[in-house]
């Protein structure tokens, strides 16, 4: 029978080349998320390989270079910026000696941390579940030994992997059920918006792009904001008054993130649809990343996962207080607004998005009303590392 290792709170995190991209960058971002986990990071090491090795990931080379490095610095968890199966999450625990996680039980232990509402606790719990699901190899995973164990054993006779199994699928289902009278309950809301003619407008983007500090500037809310991955992720809707322009609400939506776990795409369907079902999206960008165009992919491709890829969308190019790029508006060669520049935090740029928003959606008799507009996604912003 094989025991789990005791998680620690000191991390050693590496990544593995199979020439996808900057390591170091990546390795960057994943030390934020360590840290958002509340572990602190006290060393990183990264390799280069053609395919993963089937039961250690990482070849056993490169598992004794590990080892001794995780030894060195004092780690008592080492964290992979991978997706790693079960048996391989098994494999490297034995061999390293201490606990192992990949990037998306990292992610999963955030977003646990971090969920507040009833929904959003029941989101997580299903994700983390089907994730579980997935790791019962024979008794190396029994739910009674797991913090927060779900249910009872099973019977004399019964296979202990069997009985997880059962218990498991028992408790998705009855989650499922009470998402789906939530996710009634928010289609019915919708409706009631769009028979009032409210119009829905969903901030959406990278995490830690600065959603929630612009939905505060806009909305003049205080909901909770940090420089952190994933420092909210309960949906938030409140009215958003922009002078000449017709009614509308503004949603903050969680932020999305490199490959971001299916289950929990699937999980936090409720809670996406405000996007999937907005009359606008407002994408986020952090402008001052160096990752910024690899984070304005992952972003799309979440959208087309959730069935919001064909709504309409303004790109909004935040955290110019960062950069040198002055705030401003963007059109193309026939007048229609393309991108917005701005900085939430101080607010420059903010009245010429509100500018964009009455133009895409003015009210009857309104300086706007004549304008034909268009909310397709552009971007006119320079790429990575030059200057406009």
């Amino acid at each position: 029978m094989f025991d789990r290792p005791h998680a620690g709170d000191k991390a050693f995190l590496v990544r593995i080349d199979f020439g996808e991209g900057d390591v170091q960058a990546r390795l960057d971002e994943l030390a934020e998320l360590t840290v958002s986990a509340g572990a602190s990071v006290v060393g990183r090491l990264h390799g280069r390989r053609y395919k993963p090795d089937a039961a250690l990931f990482a070849g056993s080379g490169k598992v004794e270079e590990i080892m001794n490095a995780r030894t060195m610095w004092g780690a008592d968890l080492v964290i992979f910026d991978h997706e790693l199966t079960g048996a391989q999450q098994r494999n490297l625990e034995q061999a390293l000696g201490c606990r192992v996680e990949d990037r998306i039980g990292l992610i999963l232990d955030i977003f646990a941390q971090r969920a507040r509402s009833a929904e959003g606790k029941l989101q997580v719990e299903l994700a983390q579940l089907k994730h579980q699901a997935t790791r019962l190899v024979g008794g190396w995973t029994h739910l009674e030994r797991q913090k927060g164990g779900i249910g009872l054993r099973g019977g004399m006779g019964e296979k202990q992997i069997e009985a997880d199994r059962r218990i498991i699928g028992k408790r998705i289902k009855h989650i499922n059920t009470q998402l789906d009278k939530l996710m009634r309950t928010r289609k019915t809301q919708s409706r009631t918006r769009s028979r009032a003619r409210v119009r829905t407008i969903a901030l959406v983007g990278y995490t830690n792009a600065g959603k929630s500090t612009l939905f505060n500037r806009l909305v003049h809310e205080r909901i909770y904001t940090a420089d952190q991955l994933f420092a909210t992720l309960d949906t938030t809707l409140r009215k958003l008054p922009v002078p000449g322009a017709q009614s509308m609400v503004l949603s903050d939506t969680v932020g999305f993130i490199r490959d971001l776990p299916h289950d929990l795409v699937v999980a936090f369907h409720a809670t996406l649809s405000e996007a999937a079902d907005a009359d606008l999206l407002l994408h986020v960008i952090d402008a001052s990343s160096p990752m910024r165009d690899e984070q304005i992919a992952s972003v799309e491709s979440v959208l087309k996962e959730i069935g919001a890829d064909k709504q309409p969308q303004l790109r909004v190019f935040n955290k110019l207080d960062k950069t040198t790029h002055p705030p401003g508006l963007e059109r193309d060669g026939y007048g229609k607004i393309r991108t917005v520049r701005l900085s939430a935090l101080t607010g420059e740029g903010c009245a010429e998005l509100r500018e964009a928003l009455a133009e895409f959606f003015p009210a009857p008799n309104s300086d706007y009303s004549s304008l034909g507009t268009s909310a397709e996604p552009a971007s006119e912003f320079p790429k990575t590392g030059t200057q406009s």
